[in-house]
């Protein structure tokens, strides 16, 4: 008696209980305002760096009116968060390139807008940083070929697929 009567009531329950799900819920358990800007703000700098037709990687990062910028429109915890996540990306890119590239030239550039490559054939690559969203990042250049925005995450492979190619 017991089993036809959950047999009846049981699939009843369930339609009522799913009947609710219509209803639009508000699921924001973070109450965080997060206004990140969707671009980079612009470099306070016009200056153009040049790198010569040889193997290098070249790291940039924001000039500090650029960094203030970027702390202005982030929450405190993620600006930390991210600046602090492209801190150690950094750094085991240049232990990585040292390790297993040492002739490969290490470059850092912080107060400049444009990266010029000066390619072996005479050919030139520039590069404006205003228009690479990400605040710190990575190029890999040979003098041959076009200079490329490397995942710093993924450096091993990167390096090593571009110098293969």
């Amino acid at each position: 008696m017991k089993f036809k009567f959950l047999m009846f009531f049981l699939p009843v329950i369930l339609i009522f209980a799913c009947a609710d799900s219509h209803r639009q819920r508000n699921v924001s358990l973070n109450k965080t305002d997060n206004k990140a800007a969707k671009h980079k703000p612009p470099s306070s700098y016009a200056d153009t760096v040049k790198i010569n037709p040889m193997a290098s990687v070249v790291f940039y990062s924001p000039d500090t009116a650029q960094l203030e910028k970027i702390k202005a429109v982030n929450d405190k915890m993620i600006f930390e968060s991210t600046m602090h996540e492209f801190f150690y990306q950094i750094r085991n890119s240049k232990i990585v390139v040292k390790k297993y590239y040492p002739n490969v030239k290490i470059m850092e550039v912080k107060n400049a807008r444009y990266l010029l490559f000066k390619k072996a054939d005479g050919k030139q690559v520039l590069i404006d940083l205003d228009t690479k969203d990400d605040p710190c990042g990575m190029f890999i250049f040979d003098g041959f070929k076009n200079p490329e925005l490397a995942d710093m995450t993924n450096v091993d492979t990167e390096i090593e697929f571009y110098f293969r190619k």
